[in-house]
């Protein structure tokens, strides 16, 4: 099992810890090994946290010595994108900004991993700042895709999904402001979720846009993806949006056979859909229809609308939120005489251009005469959509949309184009400008083994909903 446990299922890996067939130091060298071996093509991790990583290792072999409980995911390899802040190590965004940051505190979803036993032995890598659909943005240069070296695996959380698909880890953290844990989940052939906004906090999250930004898990099986959202998930006091909402015994609700009333808005999807995923998105419906689900037509008026909205409210929460990066209080410091110039050298050289480019939309859409033009008028069409969403839910269970247009495309086939960059993420960011849960889950594959995902939506804290439907497909496809 220890050479073979990115493909092995986290409760398997603790029932193997607890009946003592192999160590958590052993299980923890392996996953060390395997970073190692498998990195240096896909460069996949930024940092890897070997000492820390042994360090909770020998404490989990310990507490099973003396008979206590190690935690819920004790010994489990755990990799979590570079954007969540790890004590003591660097958080880097994946920027030149941040390159020799060193984060003084623990995030709240990396405290919660640790009381439960986690091993984290590296940091992602992703797009700057979290500002991307390949994970080409990075100043430590792209992520490859396990399916293929020539091809992206997504963003910005893609070095999470390419190491959970690689066997780096069974799971792993990355983070969703418009789909960054969705489509590269769907680009690599894994499970992805993007919590209800407030299910998970956000302290010791590196934010980019505040109002959608959510810390999401990764797995290569729908149980492990809710066991990592088990334990992340709650209320925290140190993020005010966090909500009181038990999610404690969701595994022991998994187990039912209940057949939902799915809604599927093909208005919306299919004119921007690629062949293959289309039909790979027909036999999902198919089965689902054959498996006993209702599956109803529904109209969502405004989701047109909501790539357009989500770049203009991210754009602007991100220039907002990258002003601290200054040259003066943290990050990197390009010297000058004057502070204005400090300030100016500083964010020339210290973000990319992505990054850059989104600053100046944000700026822009900020500015006097077009707040109201363009801020104002995305925030009302955001609360149309939000309603939009409501009303749907009053009538069903789940909505049912593919992740993608299409399956991964190549390294640099898009980097020069951002309009078309930015459509990647048009069946990904209506959940996120709704505040509500959705899921990716892994279904099929093109001719030439790219991975395809299809995308369910629920309602606000209606997580397992997602996690049934995933196990009803998972046990469908015969996993």
């Amino acid at each position: 099992m220890i050479n073979d446990y990115g493909q092995t299922t986290v409760k398997d890996i603790t029932d193997g810890l607890q009946k003592k067939r192999f160590s958590a130091v052993e299980l923890c060298h392996a996953a060390l090994s395997t970073v190692e071996q498998k990195n240096r093509n896909l460069n996949a991790l930024i940092t890897a946290t070997g000492k820390l990583a042994v360090e909770q290792a020998e404490q989990i072999d310990k507490k099973i010595s003396l008979g206590e409980n190690p935690g819920f995911l004790a010994g489990i390899p755990v990799i979590i994108k570079d954007n969540i802040c790890l004590s003591g190590y660097p958080t880097t965004c994946a920027s030149k900004m941040l390159a020799n940051f060193i984060s003084p505190y623990n995030a709240t979803c990396v405290e919660k991993l640790i009381n439960a036993g986690a091993v984290i032995i590296g940091k992602a890598n992703m797009d700057e700042f979290a500002m991307g659909s390949s994970n080409e943005t990075s100043y430590l240069g792209p992520v490859k895709n396990p399916y293929g070296d020539e091809y992206v695996p997504g963003g910005s959380s893609g070095g999470s999904a390419a190491a959970v698909a690689a066997g780096m880890a069974p799971i792993a953290l990355g983070s969703d402001t418009g789909g960054s844990v969705r489509q590269p989940a769907a680009f690599c052939g894994v499970y992805g979720l993007k919590p209800t906004y407030g299910a998970v906090s956000r302290y010791g999250l590196v934010a980019f846009a505040s109002s959608m930004d959510q810390i999401g898990p990764m797995a290569r099986k729908i149980d492990d993806l809710a066991r990592l959202f088990s334990v992340i998930s709650g209320h925290d006091e140190n993020d005010s949006t966090s909500m009181e909402f038990d999610y404690s015994n969701i595994m022991s609700e998994l187990d039912t056979d209940r057949k939902f009333v799915i809604g599927l808005p093909r208005v919306f999807f299919m004119k921007d859909l690629d062949s293959e995923i289309a039909d790979i998105f027909e036999k999902a419906v198919a089965m689902l229809s054959q498996a006993g689900h209702r599956i109803v037509e529904i109209d969502l008026p405004h989701i047109d609308l909501a790539i357009a909205t989500y770049y203009v409210i991210a754009n602007a929460e991100a220039s907002s939120n990258l002003a601290r990066y200054d040259g003066v209080r943290y990050g990197l410091r390009v010297p000058d005489d004057d502070l204005i110039e400090i300030m100016c050298r500083t964010r020339s050289s210290g973000f990319g251009r992505e990054v850059i480019r989104r600053i100046m939309l944000g700026t822009y859409v900020l500015s006097a005469g077009c707040c109201e033009v363009y801020y104002n008028r995305a925030t009302q069409i955001r609360n149309l959509i939000k309603s939009d969403f409501a009303d749907a839910f009053k009538e069903i269970d789940l909505i049912l949309i593919p992740t993608t247009p299409t399956a991964a495309f190549k390294i640099g086939e898009k980097i020069d184009n951002p309009l078309e960059m930015y459509l990647s993420d048009i069946f990904t960011v209506p959940a996120n400008l709704a505040g509500i849960p959705a899921i990716s889950i892994p279904f099929g594959k093109v001719k030439d083994g790219r991975p395809a995902g299809i995308q369910f939506m629920a309602r606000a804290f209606d997580e397992i909903s997602l996690f049934r439907i995933g196990r009803c497909l998972e046990k469908m496809n015969g996993e």
